[in-house]
């Protein structure tokens, strides 16, 4: 006490003293405006870091064993440099006590963190659970309590708080706090990988079939490089598949490599193929820290430092690799690894759901019938067009001139027909998806359709479209030729299916559809409109004289549309079979 009162003799009127307990056994020399209260030794400690700070005054009731004094001094100091965040908050959740770190989180210095809400010195980040109130919970309950606070600029924290009872029966709480940050943005990276894999291919079977070989890389390639480069921030990528049958990979996607590096011909095999070739061979992830001093890495860009290859694996087979780049030396982690193999796995799964291993091998098949098939089949429907009009004028006249006209007309389907079969049985069966062989889509095939349109891309669209079902396609310009092409065609037996656009040169599709009712009891009519495009009302006529309701195509139509709706008729014909009407006679003129 005597350095203490000597203290207080002294003329610097802003020398202190710290009192734990009862202030009224404070020597009454002392000015009580110079004295901090204290209701425990623990804050003492960071108390006596002021300059300021003379002494330290405890009751008897107070004083701590000598033991105790030591221990805490050293629990403050471990307290205070703690590389996690602590702080002592009362009932109302103020600060009256926190460690270094969680001042430095907070951005405030130990003055104007005490007495403060403690969510407030954290600028009241938000609380995202389990417990939304664990300060209240802990107190309220005595049991500890824990939850996740996601603070300014994408910053979490986990805080954990546990009661401690003095005994004047007073509450405090001990809360822990720790920097999650890296973990919870590695958790939404990961979830959003997955939901980016699960993006790669989101297509449904027959949306998947009815796209092109090419259009099918280009969907992959276009997500792929997506993901990867805002996602993962990867701007050098390449992609190989794997040809089992010769251990050829290859090139599927290049970006940002060097022409020669992409073009280069590369095999599974663990030597001479660069890293590429010894995981596709290994089937095992790779990382190059240092492309100067690795002996497999053969270089795909100039500027490239550091890599990462991944295997492209689906039930246990290899199908591919997935590399990338970077400038840096060692710039790939732990973490960059653990992303790229789990986007690897989504990638083969992609490969997979859209067939492209298997549709690659049916692909120059599959053009080569597709560019004959296209050459023929419009020609082949003006021979059509042009044999029943002129077998028009003979029928009743030349008995023999009609068989002649049937049988070019015979002669040209079954030309057709030819080509459209070679090609099938070219193309492997496995390039079909196996989703697309549902029970509506077989009952497609052998079902003849006819097509009545002016727009010559609609005709060939529906050549190159309908007939990957299965399906005989004809087509004609405009109504007479449609109504001649049904009569010359053996008539109810004609057609399973007439499509018609609601406009032809000549008059509507709801004139084509009465006309043809003349020759068919009931008319398996389509007709197909632009939207807000109904000249004449001629919708409504057409269902009031017997248009299904669900048949009619607004465009511009997606294919499945188109499959529903004629899959609609077929259903039609099968409840009701479509039926022979009165002959129509030759005179007959288009109706109103």
């Amino acid at each position: 006490m005597n350095r203490s009162k000597q203290a207080s003799e002294s003329d610097d009127g802003q020398r202190k003293f710290i009192c734990v307990g009862d202030p009224q056994a404070f020597p009454s020399e002392v000015n009580p405006e110079r004295l901090i209260l204290l209701d425990g030794s623990v804050p003492v400690l960071d108390e006596l870091c002021e300059p300021s700070v003379d002494g330290v005054w405890i009751t008897r009731d107070q004083f701590p064993r000598v033991s105790e004094l030591r221990g805490l001094a050293q629990s403050g100091a471990m307290l205070r440099d703690m590389p996690e965040g602590v702080a002592l908050i009362d009932y109302d959740n103020r600060v009256l006590w926190a460690n270094r770190r969680l001042l430095d989180w907070s951005g405030c210095d130990e003055n104007s963190a005490v007495g403060r809400d403690f969510y407030e010195m954290l600028s009241n980040p938000e609380i995202m659970g389990p417990d939304f109130c664990p300060f209240h919970t802990a107190m309220a309950t005595g049991e500890e309590s824990s939850s996740t606070l996601q603070a300014s600029e994408n910053r979490y924290f986990q805080v954990h708080a546990s009661t401690i009872e003095h005994p004047n029966r007073s509450q405090q709480l001990i809360v822990t706090v720790s920097d999650i940050t890296k973990e919870i943005l590695q958790q939404q990276k990961l979830a959003a990988i997955h939901q980016a894999g699960r993006d790669l291919a989101d297509l449904r079977p027959n949306e998947i079939f009815m796209m092109e070989v090419d259009e099918r890389i280009e969907l992959l390639k276009e997500n792929i490089r997506h993901y990867l480069s805002d996602l993962l921030n990867f701007q050098v990528i390449e992609i190989r598949l794997l040809e089992h049958a010769t251990g050829n990979l290859v090139p599927l996607l290049s970006v940002g490599i060097d022409q020669d590096a992409a073009d280069r011909q590369l095999y599974a095999h663990p030597q001479g193929n660069g890293v590429t070739g010894y995981v596709a061979a290994s089937g095992r992830s790779y990382v190059c820290q240092d492309v100067d001093n690795d002996p497999l890495f053969i270089p795909g860009a100039n500027s490239t430092r550091s890599s990462i290859t991944a295997p492209l694996i689906l039930h246990d087979q290899v199908l591919g690799t997935l590399n990338v780049e970077s400038p840096d030396t060692s710039a790939f982690s732990d973490s960059d690894l653990q992303f790229l193999e789990i986007f690897a796995r989504d990638v083969a799964f992609a490969l997979n759901t859209l067939e492209l291993l298997v549709a690659q091998k049916a692909n120059t098949a599959q053009q080569s019938c597709d560019a004959i098939h296209s050459a023929v089949a419009m020609p082949v429907d003006e021979i059509l067009n042009d044999a029943v009009n002129v077998m028009e004028g003979y029928i009743g006249h030349s008995p023999e001139v009609v068989d002649r006209l049937q049988r070019i007309l015979h002669n040209a389907r079954d030309i057709k027909q030819t080509i459209q079969q070679i090609g099938q049985k070219m193309t492997p069966m496995e390039a079909v998806p196996a989703g697309i062989e549902t029970t509506q889509n077989v009952a497609l095939r052998g079902k003849k359709i006819l097509v009545v349109d002016a727009d010559n891309q609609v005709r060939e669209d529906a050549h190159r479209l309908l007939e990957r079902y299965g399906c005989i396609v004809e087509t004609a310009h405009k109504g007479d030729e449609a109504v001649l092409m049904v009569r010359g065609s053996g008539g109810y037996e004609s057609y399973d299916v007439i499509i018609s656009d609601i406009r032809l040169p000549d008059y509507s599709g709801y004139q084509l559809m009465l006309r043809l009712g003349k020759i068919m009891q009931r008319v398996p009519m389509v007709l197909m409109t632009g939207f807000g495009y109904d000249p004449g009302h001629s919708i409504v006529k057409a269902r009031q004289n017997g248009l299904h309701p669900k048949c009619v195509l607004f465009k511009p139509f997606r294919l499945d549309q188109l499959i529903d709706v004629i899959n609609t008729i077929l259903e039609l014909n099968v409840e009701d079979p479509l039926k022979e009407s009165a002959p129509e006679s030759k005179e007959g003129h288009p109706v109103d």
